[in-house]
């Protein structure tokens, strides 16, 4: 609860900038002698006011002064930037799995292996492994060895239906223990792709999934890659991988399932989906406040699966890092600790309703809840425990060569140019972007 006393300030975007960039220290202490620390995040209104309150009950607790630092989603990695180079970095601050290798190597961030594993107050058996583990660097790979942050959230990209869509349509629910198959999903994707007004125009369709955020799940069950073992070599000029990059486009090409890139341009698949236009569409924690409202009842299945058998998907994950150069390190690492293991203030982020908990005794009474949507919270857990991987790009050095894969790739998508010669073209560019990224971090040829 937020008390009258509360020291917590929030600046907006533009402030943040002025005071990371002014050439002057954060202060480390105010004019009481109070310990002072800076956090810097992003987010919307909603992760604002979660954080107002949550942080408000660390100061209470810990006696400590906490400047919160806000900038939207889009804006954070340059603001953070900016401020590392200006050698304004803030003690306490969001990092991405991605970044860990970069930080460490330039020693940006503190090792918090010993606060994390000497504190009483918190039960690293109780917090998600991948959660932990996608901050862990031993100096060559990501996943193991020390602990350099804690995760704000773990992320897992579930895959959501349109319930009232398919009872209106008469077709049969998915059954969220049966997966799709690809050819069964399609199948169903061209009954809910509808002209509903019999205008000549369609008005509905089956789905609208974005290349970037929805091709790791097909590729991987199919049995595709991005990476060797070792992430040295670059595998996407394998059949496995062409076959679900071809399958991917022809939903649009051949199928006419989602919506062409002119009607896209419209109004793009994310509106079509808050409409109740779209049959299927990805849904993360992050949406669930934002989808209370939806003119539609919506749950969530796995994603359809290819020759594997078995479904997958991706869990992103935001960690919280302290800097090397905070002259609180003691406290700094507190404040890290408390926003992501604290069982208080994970209550209050999850009531906000911008993650799942952190905690997995906690997400299991969430997850059970009756009271809150989607029904099927049970499989953004399993997705988490079971069968959520990393995106590539998180597990390098740099991401570079990851990017450069979706650089060209319109063409496939509007049916220009086939999967198999695209591969073919970027995996080349691709794997000189990973030579580089290994090169930088001191580990491979």
């Amino acid at each position: 609860m937020m008390k009258s006393r509360s020291i917590v300030k929030t600046i907006a975007a533009t402030a943040a900038a002025g005071l990371l960039l002014s050439g002057c220290s954060a202060a480390a202490s105010n004019d009481d002698g109070e310990k002072s620390l800076t956090f810097m995040y992003r987010g919307g209104p909603d992760d604002k006011k979660a954080y107002e309150q949550a942080v408000s009950q660390f100061e209470q607790d810990n006696g400590v002064e906490v400047e919160m630092i806000q900038t939207t989603a889009d804006q954070y990695s340059t603001k953070l930037k900016a401020a590392i180079s200006g050698r304004q970095i803030p003690d306490v601050f969001y990092i991405s799995p991605g970044e860990v290798q970069a930080y460490v190597k330039n020693g940006i961030i503190k090792d918090i292996t010993e606060h994390v594993e000497g504190s009483a107050n918190i039960d690293l058996e109780n917090i998600w492994d991948y959660g932990v583990d996608s901050y862990r660097f031993d100096g060559e790979l990501t996943g193991q060895g020390a602990i350099y942050a804690l995760p704000k959230d773990v992320g897992p990209f579930s895959f959501g239906y349109n319930k009232t869509m398919f009872e209106e349509a008469g077709i049969p629910l998915p059954d969220p223990e049966k997966p799709y198959t690809m050819e069964e999903f399609v199948d169903v994707a061209k009954q809910l792709t509808k002209d509903t007004n019999d205008d000549g125009k369609l008005d509905q369709w089956g789905t609208g999934l974005n290349v970037m955020w929805n091709l790791p799940a097909f590729v991987w069950s199919n049995g595709g890659s991005w990476l060797n073992e070792d992430r040295t070599q670059v595998t996407i000029d394998t059949p496995e991988f062409t076959e679900a990059l071809q399958w991917f486009a022809d939903l649009q090409n051949e199928h006419k399932v989602t919506p062409s890139a002119g009607e896209a341009q419209t109004l793009d698949t994310y509106q079509r989906w808050m409409k109740g236009e779209i049959g299927f569409f990805p849904v993360g924690p992050w949406d669930l406040a934002t989808y209370e409202d939806l003119p539609f009842e919506y749950d969530l299945i796995p994603y359809p699966v290819g020759a594997t058998g078995e479904t997958a998907t991706y869990t992103g994950t935001l960690g919280i890092a302290v800097a090397n150069s905070t002259e609180h390190p003691e406290e700094a690492a507190k404040l890290a600790t408390y926003l992501s293991a604290n069982e208080e203030a994970q209550q209050t982020l999850t009531d906000a309703g911008v993650q799942i908990p952190n905690l997995e005794d906690m997400a299991e009474e969430w997850a059970q809840d009756e009271s809150t949507k989607p029904a099927n919270k049970e499989e953004f857990l399993q997705i988490v425990r079971e069968y959520g991987r990393p995106l590539p790009g998180d597990l390098t050095y740099n991401a570079e060569w990851y990017n450069e894969f979706f650089t060209n790739i319109q063409p496939v998508l509007d049916g220009e140019k086939t999967a198999e010669e695209y591969v073919k073209e970027a995996q080349p560019k691709m794997q000189q972007f990973l030579d580089s990224a290994n090169q930088q971090a001191g580990i491979g040829g």
